[in-house]
């Protein structure tokens, strides 16, 4: 799934190519009966209102909060776009593309368009001024990047999940924003830190380092492009490059990369979710 380096640089592309921008058209074949898709484009009746919203609207800026993006437009209306595990937006001349299963035609005779392979992603729309206060947004936590996030925001933060494992709290969107699997790998490996640690068992210096290495390793997904070990890619169709640089994630059996260190990289499940760390350095 796009964490947040994979969404920020998203978010970046679309500031570069369709502001100003008016929405000419939508397309879309994900129609369904599911009652779990009601409220989102995929809702056919639902998606009369988006389209009829949308079309001729000007988009005036692009924001991202956690995994989600935000589109916003001239008439105080925002498409919220998340794409969960496999979607990617396109902005291109050519919206045939693969797995392409929403198109925003566009004024200046190009698309904006949706591939989503799998068909999770959900797009809506929202009154601007309220977007922050609705069920898509109003549960999450603090943005990890943000200047105002210090250390002890972040340790208030975890203050209440004391006897949850690291792993997952670092991954819980309620407690902070944008961080999911890969990413919450390499911060606790960058840390040396067991991801089945509870919370309550961290010391006060580990509990920096892991601060710290949110900072660095979001830091350094964004400037790479976001990962693309899966299926990402960025608003011109290109794969990031973060995957090349992976510690630990998705390297189970290699040698751990830390200088000086000699442990391998060993794989577990925690509450469901795949966990790569350092048999040594991150050793419980």
């Amino acid at each position: 799934m796009p964490e947040l380096p994979e969404v920020e640089t998203t978010v970046r592309g679309l500031r570069k190519t369709v502001l100003g921008l008016r929405i000419t058209g939508v397309w879309t074949d994900l129609a369904t009966k599911d009652k779990r898709k009601r409220g989102t484009i995929a809702d056919p009746k639902f998606f009369a209102v988006f389209k009829k919203e949308v079309t001729g609207k000007k988009i005036i800026s692009a924001e991202r909060r956690a995994k989600n993006i935000l589109i916003n437009l001239n008439n105080q209306q925002t498409i919220l776009i998340h794409m969960k595990m496999t979607g990617y937006l396109f902005f291109g001349a050519n919206p045939k593309i693969k797995f392409a299963h929403v198109i925003f035609s566009l004024s200046n005779k190009h698309y904006l368009v949706f591939s989503d392979i799998r068909k999770f992603g959900k797009i809506t729309l929202l009154n601007t001024e309220t977007a922050h206060d609705t069920k898509h947004l109003n549960n999450i936590g603090p943005e990890p990047l943000d200047p105002k996030f210090t250390f002890e925001k972040f340790t208030k933060r975890l203050s209440a999940s004391g006897a949850r494992k690291i792993k997952t709290v670092l991954m819980d969107q309620s407690v902070i924003a944008g961080i999911g699997n890969i990413y919450s790998d390499e911060i606790l490996w960058r840390a040396g830190v067991y991801p089945e640690r509870k919370v309550s068992k961290i010391k006060e210096s580990e509990l920096k380092l892991i601060f710290q290495a949110i900072k660095e390793t979001l830091k350094k997904g964004i400037d790479f492009g976001g990962d693309s070990m899966s299926d990402y890619k960025n608003i011109y169709g290109l794969p990031g490059k973060f995957q090349m640089h992976h510690e630990a994630y998705r390297r189970t059996g290699e040698r751990c990369r830390k200088s000086g260190c000699k442990g391998i990289i060993k794989r577990l499940i925690v509450n469901g979710r795949s966990a790569h760390f350092c048999s040594i350095h991150q050793a419980f």
